[in-house]
């Protein structure tokens, strides 16, 4: 079983720190051109910012990439990289924008600020595990659906859809321990007339 966390969507959150006002963005991403498409999305909404800071990671070739855009070397893309590093988030990309407010802050004080700025966008765009699952179905009589359905539930399952013909077709989604489980439960319910069709493993989100 394989898992990894991200965020569930693109979000933002902004702070001023001496009158410098950040701005930090979060989204899902899944290839280096969407994380730079998006990277360029922000530099052109912020054009007139004094920088546009940003770090991203990919499970796809272990990518990890940053940028000071311009702020002292150290002081803004590493720290950056480092929350979502710390944080153990990939396919993610964050972009800190910066309005300079006329106060130094200092190397120290720079780092303190990206950094929150890329933990507050995080937050904002909420960090979710995925998780990689079996997507499967299983077709049942009408007086054993009520509790085929319960046992899919009550072993984590997520129901997907159901169809209704001379029989029912139940698709869902399970995590592969216990899929087993509920294979055993199935035959125990239907004599063994019953067996469980995986048709592919995909990543879903898990709580």
């Amino acid at each position: 079983m394989l898992e990894y966390k991200t965020v569930s969507k693109e979000a933002y959150s902004e702070f001023t720190e001496k009158r410098s006002r950040f701005i930090g963005y979060a989204k899902p991403v899944k290839t280096e051109d969407e994380a730079v498409a998006f990277i360029n999305n922000i530099k052109s909404k912020h054009w007139d910012a004094t920088h546009n800071v940003y770090a991203y990671t990919l499970r796809k070739g272990q990518i990890k990439r940053y940028s000071d855009d311009g702020e002292p070397q150290g002081t803004a893309g590493i720290p950056t990289l480092d929350v979502l590093l710390k944080s153990g988030v990939t396919d993610t990309v964050i972009v800190v924008t910066r309005y300079f407010g006329g106060i130094l802050l200092g190397a120290g004080g720079l780092v303190r600020a990206y950094s929150h700025g890329a933990s507050a966008a995080l937050d904002a765009a909420k960090i979710i595990t995925m998780q990689t699952c079996c997507v499967a179905e299983v077709c049942c009589g009408y007086s054993q659906y009520g509790k085929l359905n319960t046992m899919i539930i009550n072993n984590g399952g997520t129901i997907d859809n159901t169809e209704f013909t001379d029989v029912v077709k139940i698709s869902f989604h399970l995590t592969d321990k216990n899929i087993h489980k509920l294979e055993q439960q199935l035959a125990d319910l239907t004599r063994g007339e019953r067996e469980i069709s995986i048709t592919d493993e995909k990543f879903f989100e898990v709580t």
